[in-house]
């Protein structure tokens, strides 16, 4: 049965040009079936369409819904209204925007500058190996592909950079160390010294608390922390 539910949000809102930040509270009577990207989208069609938010996917595969609700980072479209009610016990959610870098305008914060981290990370091959013997390609075997297949899931939403107890500031992140652990793992990379420099570095895995909240936020049920205690143990 899709019962309605009677929310109320707590929005926290941010305007670049007067540079003035406020909470603003809106009622609504909704589906328990609508996703919170519905619900702010909703609002933008019956009470404010100022409410500035991002989207794109809407199937939890490009992470830039990426949000705080209730004080947990999640993606808002893959929260449905009942489950946040069961989850939270309770009708009335705050929404902010993540701390991660900059809030351009109300819950929209500045990812370009969120992966620069990623960026410095180097999230691709830097030395490629060279061509098999035999064939036209290089065939990576089943069981060495399994030690590292769940961290190439990951989507970069930055719940995990969210969560981290560590300073923004001196830790590149969770998914920016977990990128750069995958190609250490990828036999196709040649360039390890290098990769291991980066994991090493004064804002690299020093940083971590292994506080395993990477691992509890993650949508994507990636065990971030698990890769990251494999770099640093040494087991790649």
């Amino acid at each position: 049965m899709n019962t309605p539910y009677s929310i109320t949000l707590h929005i926290h809102r941010f305007d670049p040009e007067a540079k003035r930040s406020w909470v603003q509270d809106h009622q609504l009577e909704v589906s328990g079936m609508l996703r919170f990207t519905d619900v702010l989208r909703k609002i933008n069609q019956e009470q404010d369409p100022g409410l500035a938010w991002t989207s794109s996917c809407e199937h939890a595969q490009c992470g830039s819904c990426s949000a705080v609700i209730n004080g947990k980072p999640l993606l808002l479209c893959e929260l449905l209204v009942k489950d946040a009610i069961e989850r939270f016990k309770t009708t009335t959610f705050v929404l902010k925007p993540l701390t991660i870098a900059p809030v351009l305008r109300d819950l929209i914060v500045d990812l370009p500058q969120a992966y620069e981290r990623v960026h410095k990370a180097k999230p691709y091959i830097i030395e490629p190996t060279g061509p098999p013997v035999e064939g036209d390609e290089l065939r990576i075997q089943p069981q060495v592909m399994e030690r590292y297949v769940e961290a190439t899931r990951c989507i970069n939403c930055f719940c995990c950079a969210q969560a981290c107890i560590s300073s923004h500031k001196s830790f590149l992140g969770p998914n920016a160390m977990m990128a750069n652990i995958v190609r250490l793992f990828d036999p196709k990379e040649r360039s390890k010294d290098e990769r291991l420099d980066i994991l090493f570095a004064e804002n690299g895995l020093a940083r971590c608390h292994t506080a395993r909240a990477c691992s509890f936020v993650c949508p994507k049920d990636i065990d971030v922390a698990h890769f990251l205690a494999l770099g640093k143990e040494g087991i790649l």
